[in-house]
């Protein structure tokens, strides 16, 4: 099976590509159009700034590709975000697949700190990335904006309130979460991904 992860300057590729290694993947770093139209899974991962990321991939081209990709796609963390309409993040325009907007934690306790850091639960879970996953297994979280809840929806998670830990819309499917920094839960989700 061919992975390929999109390239371009978000942080933590490398951790997503060491993950797909412990599951017998070799995975091309690419941001190559050709190359992404042709393998059989893309993964759009990342840390980062959503303004900053969006303008890198516009330059190359690669907003159109991603969104035009009809395999299977994996939108971890802040590809999750770009994968949606717009983010409060620098009034970003992003993507587009998911017509949902991303938006800013806003606390409302002292004890709420943004960026959410850490281990949260995941709940409400649906479709084939969550298949042999049980509701309330954790899953290891990092970011300051978040998606609503809406119909595309997979699982759930709450903090300061219930927002969208992961998307699924035709060949899209997204997680909030780094599974590859989630134990064995993570592993799971990414070997459903592969066999998606």
């Amino acid at each position: 099976m061919n992975v390929a992860i999109v390239k371009y300057n978000a942080g933590n590729i490398r951790s997503v590509e060491n993950a797909l290694r412990r599951l017998g993947v070799n995975p091309i770093l690419t941001d190559d159009a050709e190359c992404l139209r042709k393998v059989d899974k893309v993964i759009f991962p990342g840390q980062g700034e959503a303004q900053s990321a969006m303008a890198y991939l516009r330059e190359r081209g690669l907003d159109r590709l991603i969104a035009s990709l009809r395999q299977p796609v994996l939108g971890i963390c802040i590809g999750q975000q770009l994968l949606c309409r717009h983010s409060e993040e620098g009034d970003t325009d992003c993507i587009g697949v998911f017509p949902v907007d991303v938006r800013r934690f806003i606390p409302s306790k002292h004890e709420e700190k943004v960026p959410a850091m850490g281990w949260n639960a995941l709940s409400d879970l649906k479709g084939n990335l969550y298949k042999g996953i049980n509701n309330g297994e954790y899953v290891y979280f990092v970011h300051s904006f978040y998606v609503p809840q809406c119909e595309y929806t997979i699982a759930t998670a709450d903090y300061i309130l219930p927002y969208s830990a992961s998307l699924h819309k035709d060949n899209f499917y997204t997680t909030q979460y780094h599974p590859e920094k989630s134990g064995s839960v993570g592993e799971k989700v990414l070997r459903n991904f592969l066999e998606i």
